[in-house]
């Protein structure tokens, strides 16, 4: 069954696993190197825009990626060939991480703010949020609310994206935008639903938990970047899809 997946699909689900095999059981270390880090942490590094899309955190979220895709890349790899489903997989994945730290940006600078204005500097906190740093953890806040922004700041610093998802989220936005009658199971609802009506929930969800702060350890704007990205360009091909078929 597997080797009936179209290449691109196949081989994007083998890199992942490989991946996710190397980081989590051989090499752990190169999570460090290889997660997606907020781009003005000591911790970022350029290729980590691309590198973070196939890093996991568990056995659970790779297993829902990867069944994810194999649902519906094959279809649009079909459908759109094989050079625009790559561009559809990568720039849905680099539109996730430039959402999700696009928001990551604003909620820095209100903490950055909230330091200053108790006469404290973010500064100090950059360089000892480094991995690997191993100086004085001290910090100059001596009350809960100057610990608490300097806590926040620090774990901004220091926790990084992983996975697939926002990718996976803009082969799905594809996919409804040009199968929009296109009806699927989904846990929880006895029926087949039309993907058309899931996608707009999915999104109205992920941007309401994204702002009020629920995250659960989910990139939420993650996944809103990503489905906006191939949202954006299903919706451009699909006048040509025809014509490039």
């Amino acid at each position: 069954m597997f080797n009936t997946l179209p290449p691109i699909t196949r081989n994007i689900i083998i890199i992942n696993v490989i991946v996710y095999v190397i980081t989590a059981f051989i090499f752990p270390q190169l999570n460090e190197t290889l997660a997606g880090y907020y781009p003005f942490s000591p911790n970022f590094h350029s290729w980590q825009i691309i590198t973070h899309m196939f890093m996991h955190g568990s056995i659970m979220h790779i297993l829902f990626n990867m069944l994810t895709l194999w649902s519906f890349g094959p279809i649009l790899e079909q459908s759109l060939g094989e050079k625009r489903y790559l561009i559809l997989y990568f720039a849905s994945g680099i539109g996730a991480f430039i959402l999700f730290n696009l928001w990551n940006f604003i909620e820095v600078q209100q903490i950055v703010s909230g330091l200053e204005h108790l006469g404290l500097s973010a500064s100090e906190i950059y360089p000892k949020a480094a991995i690997g740093y191993s100086g004085d953890l001290q910090i100059s806040a001596k009350t809960p609310e100057g610990q608490e922004l300097s806590q926040q700041l620090y774990m901004a610093l220091r926790v990084p994206m992983v996975g697939a998802s926002g990718a996976i989220f803009g082969v799905i936005a594809a996919f409804a935008t040009l199968y929009p009658d296109a009806k699927i199971m989904i846990m929880f609802i006895p029926v087949p639903v039309k993907v058309k009506f899931i996608l707009p929930v999915i999104i109205v969800v992920s941007i309401f938990l994204g702002v009020s702060g629920n995250v659960g350890g989910i990139a939420h704007f993650a996944h809103v970047g990503g489905a906006l990205v191939g949202w954006l360009l299903a919706r451009n091909w699909r006048k040509h899809l025809y014509r490039f078929n």
